[in-house]
Order: C-alpha cells, then sequence, then structure tokens
C-alpha cells in the first residue's frame, strides 16, 4: 500500500479514491459530516455486494498507520491530511469456509483477495499448491487452454508469487491443460478449497514484543489469536475462552479463561499508541463477529431473491 492523504478540499466535500482488488479504482465525492457506512454502502452497490459484513476499507493515516474505515463515526474524524484520500477495498473477517459463501461475487471478491494475499508474501505456499494455484487462475481469467491462443510464455503475463521462476510457470502451463471445460466460477472455488486448508489462511497480523522482550506476531483468525515466534505458533487463544481485550499506552492486555476457569492476563508491547489501539479494535471486532453462529444479512429476506452473479 502506498501512502496517500485524506483531504477536504472546500472543507465541506471530502474526495475519495477507492481501489478494488481487481485493480480497478472508483473516485467518490460526499460529505465530510457522512458516515464511514454511506461510502462503504456506496463500495457495496458499486460491487453488487450483498454479504458485505466480511469487507471493508483500509486507509494509512500520516504516521503510515494502517485503519479499517469505522462505519459508525463521521469521515471528518478518521481522515485526515490533503489533496486526496486514498482507500483499499479488501477481506476484513475471513471466512472460514469461504467456499460456503452463498453468492458466487462474494467468493469471487475472496478469490481476488487470497491471490493478492500470496503475491504480496502475506500467504506462504509451496511449489505444488502454487502451481496448482496458479492453473485455476488462468482458467479463471483466460479460460480453457487453447494452443492458438496461448503459446510459449503466456504464464509470464500472469504473477503468482513474489519471485516466481520459469520452473513454476512451465508446470502451471501443464496443470492448465488439464482444466478443460471448467467454468471460472468453479476454477475459483477450487482454488478457495485449496487454501481454507492452509496454516495462515486468513489470519491477520500485528508485530508485538512479549514481556521478554523477543519479537511476536499476534495473529488474529476466525477461531482465535494465535502467537507467533519465528514463524511458527507459540500460543492460541481460543475467542470463547477470551474474557477481556484492553491496552494501555503501548501495551495491549488479553484476559483469557483457563480450563479450569482461572484466569490468566498476557501483556504484548507494540511499535506505537496508535498500532496498540489498531490492533485492540481489530481484536474486538473479531471477537464479536467470529462468536455470532451466522452473520446477520441486511434484511431477513435480503437472499430471497436468489444468488448473483458476477
Amino acid at each position: 500500500m502506498t501512502m496517500m492523504g485524506c483531504f477536504c478540499a472546500d472543507h465541506t466535500t471530502i474526495h475519495c479514491k477507492i481501489v478494488f482488488l481487481d485493480e480497478t479504482e472508483l473516485v467518490h465525492e460526499l460529505q465530510r459530516t457522512s458516515a464511514g457506512q454511506l461510502l462503504l454502502d456506496t463500495v457495496f452497490k458499486h460491487l453488487n455486494l450483498l454479504e458485505t459484513a466480511y469487507f471493508g476499507l483500509r486507509f494509512l493515516d500520516q504516521n503510515g498507520q494502517t485503519h479499517w474505515l469505522d462505519p459508525n463515526k463521521k469521515l471528518s474524524r478518521q481522515l485526515r491530511g490533503d489533496d486526496l484520500c486514498t482507500m483499499y477495498f479488501g477481506v476484513k473477517f475471513y471466512a472460514a469456509d469461504p467456499c460456503k459463501l452463498l453468492e458466487e461475487i462474494t467468493r469471487y471478491q475472496f478469490f481476488l483477495q487470497i491471490k493478492q494475499d500470496i503475491l504480496q508474501g502475506r500467504l506462504l505456499v509451496a511449489f505444488d499448491l502454487a502451481a496448482e494455484l496458479g492453473a485455476f487462475v488462468l482458467q479463471s481469467e483466460l479460460g480453457d487452454f487453447d494452443p492458438r491462443r496461448h503459446g510459449y510464455g503466456y504464464v509470464s503475463e500472469f504473477r503468482f508469487l513474489p519471485n516466481q521462476s520459469a520452473e513454476l510457470e512451465l508446470r502451471i502451463a501443464e496443470l492448465h491443460q488439464t482444466l478443460i471445460g471448467q467454468m471460472p466460477s468453479q476454477a475459483e472455488l477450487s482454488y478457495l478449497d485449496k487454501v481454507k486448508w492452509l496454516e495462515m489462511y486468513g489470519v491477520d497480523l500485528h508485530p508485538v514484543l512479549g514481556e521478554d522482550h523477543v519479537e511476536y506476531f499476534l495473529g488474529l483468525t476466525p477461531s482465535g489469536i494465535i502467537v507467533l515466534r519465528n514463524k511458527s505458533t507459540v500460543g492460541n487463544y481460543y475467542w470463547p475462552r477470551i474474557t477481556k481485550i484492553y491496552f494501555k499506552g503501548r501495551f495491549f492486555m488479553l484476559r483469557v479463561a483457563g480450563k479450569s476457569n482461572d484466569e490468566c492476563t498476557y501483556g504484548f508491547e507494540t511499535p506505537s499508541k496508535c498500532a496498540c489501539k489498531h490492533l485492540w479494535k481489530c481484536c474486538v471486532e473479531h471477537h464479536a463477529f467470529f462468536r455470532l453462529v451466522q452473520v446477520a444479512p441486511t434484511s431477513p429476506d435480503i437472499f430471497a431473491l436468489g444468488s448473483r452473479f458476477r
């Protein structure tokens, strides 16, 4: 993400550039006094999304700290800076099983998000899986392999990994030829069915220091919070066991109930007060979201019209 400020040219309106997961953009002007939800609604309508609860808009403040747009706060309270506000649409809460999402268009946005996660190195995949996933991407983007259209090196036009090799591209091309007849939506579903089993799928990582001043990452997941050290999980706190989440200054605290209902408090130091508040807010939102048995639609009958397609 490149840092750009947020502004209001005439002090009454604000211009926001939204960058979508397919790299298309939308520029929208609205009142500074508008709540964040108004901008989110505009984005969801633009994408024809119904299962909106999984998604959000993130931006960087002037200190380079990431934030998710708060739907309940006025834009003027969240966006500072000058000239133009750039926001990035993306998955905020990863469904534990994205294959069970109701609409094809929702699954497609998850497909795009995870492609980005892999390309930007947030989600690591081994060679064989990377080749399979790459083939599904080609089937989604290009359809069936056709030697008249897909000549030598056609895979090189696509980027799948931060450092992809010619060997990987050759293997992807081979696997692409085995997918003839598979519809793009089925290729995307197969892609999601592969990645959902990865240990780090959907993990939102935040750098922290432990009480021993050792570097860790706290990872927010659909099931709880994991603690990582040197890419290995050394702690796992499930949402139902977490009884309190709070912070003081740069220190983030978790109170967790044990099996015998005795409570322990775990503390972590964050890079800044702003980073600490962001981590706390993300945790509170994840905690609330994933303890719901089911994500409620916007209205009781909203899915009664059937699934929409992209």
